[in-house]
């Protein structure tokens, strides 16, 4: 994988695997991204938290916002999950917001996922503020033909 350090998480019978999604002024030690990393654990599945760009490509804005960029990493980051021994097999889900969401959706849209696509849960910009973190968070669900329920 290229960019930053990596921290994988994968609690004991996961069924799948979240990867967060931060390149732009987040990262992988944000409190709010681990926090809805630990719900997820409790939840029964795995995290992989890393940093979609190195310091020095953060440093340049342009690529803060290269959709097609963030979600490469993505891509990349999920074919190293399909290699790994712990999470081979695992389903593999995409989170974030703002533009790494929308790197995400690039993410989730490429067709090497096609078959194993399904839903793709889509949060709030600040789940960890207010009602939403004591509520579990807002979600909406897209399904594989594009509809939100």
């Amino acid at each position: 994988m290229t960019a930053g350090a990596v921290r994988l998480t994968v609690p004991d019978g996961a069924v799948g695997v979240v990867v967060f999604a931060h390149g732009s002024g987040s990262s992988r030690h944000s409190p709010c991204n681990r926090f809805v990393a630990e719900g997820l654990h409790r939840a029964g599945l795995g995290t992989l938290l890393f940093d979609l760009l190195t310091d020095a490509e953060e440093a340049d804005r342009h690529n803060v916002f290269d959709i097609g960029l963030l979600a490469g990493r993505l891509l990349d980051a999920t074919a190293w999950l399909r290699e790994e021994p712990d999470t081979e097999g695992l389903a593999i889900g995409y989170f974030g917001a703002s533009t790494d969401a929308a790197a995400a959706l690039g993410a989730a849209a490429d067709p090497r996922h096609a078959a194993r696509r399904r839903r793709l849960p889509l949060r709030p910009a600040r789940p960890c503020q207010g009602q939403a973190a004591r509520d579990g968070g807002t979600r909406t669900h897209v399904n594989e033909n594009g509809r939100s329920r």
